[in-house]
């Protein structure tokens, strides 16, 4: 069985929280150690962790862990470039990838899992779990996208690969609402700490 790799996009500026967002405390460990170990405890076999804005502080927490490192230098043009940067760094050979972001630590090894398998038993290339009939994180792209993904819409992103082929999407139902969250204010970095306890 082909690898599943995970893509985890760490590299945006973190401008509405004006502090680096990653690295922020969380439930014992940093925001990014929390997702790093997530995406560990799931079923997928690799990681690789994209960096641009703060490439540094991070890399002194995340350098330690068994994770690869790409760096995204034009992380400025928005989230698009950091998932190419994420797919330039894998093996010619893998199955697929999820990418997930940096900064939902909610989205725990049950709904990478659901989305894993469900990308095994549907057979089809796109997987993207769905919450209350709105779609969310993690995504998953078969291999055969790689090429595809390079010629996206930077102002469209990742999701009109969905709308280009979507004979091949398949949606997981799941029960985390954490799926649609991500923290970009101090509000929802709050929030979020009241969800886990």
């Amino acid at each position: 069985m082909s690898d599943i790799w995970a893509i985890i996009l760490a590299a945006g500026e973190s401008k509405r929280m004006k502090v680096p967002k990653m690295l922020l405390p969380f439930h014992g460990k940093t925001i990014i150690e929390t997702v790093i170990e997530n995406v560990r405890d799931s079923k997928t076999d690799k990681t690789v962790v994209v960096l641009g804005s703060d490439k540094e502080k991070i890399l002194k927490v995340t350098g330690q862990l068994p994770v690869i490192h790409c760096y995204n230098e034009y992380y400025r043009q928005g989230m698009l470039s950091s998932v190419i940067c994420g797919f330039r760094s894998l093996p010619e050979k893998f199955g697929a990838a999820l990418v997930i972001l940096g900064d939902q630590p909610g989205i725990g090894p049950v709904v990478i899992d659901e989305v894993i398998d469900a990308y095994r038993k549907s057979g089809k290339g796109i997987i993207m779990p769905v919450y209350k009939n709105k779609h969310g994180h993690p995504l998953l792209v078969d291999r055969k996208y790689r090429e595809e993904i390079e010629k996206l819409d930077p102002d469209e992103g990742l999701r009109s690969l969905f709308r280009k082929f979507p004979d091949d999407v398949f949606e997981v139902e799941t029960k985390n609402p954490a799926t649609l969250k991500d923290i970009d204010t101090q509000e929802d970095y709050i929030n979020e700490l009241k969800q886990i306890d």
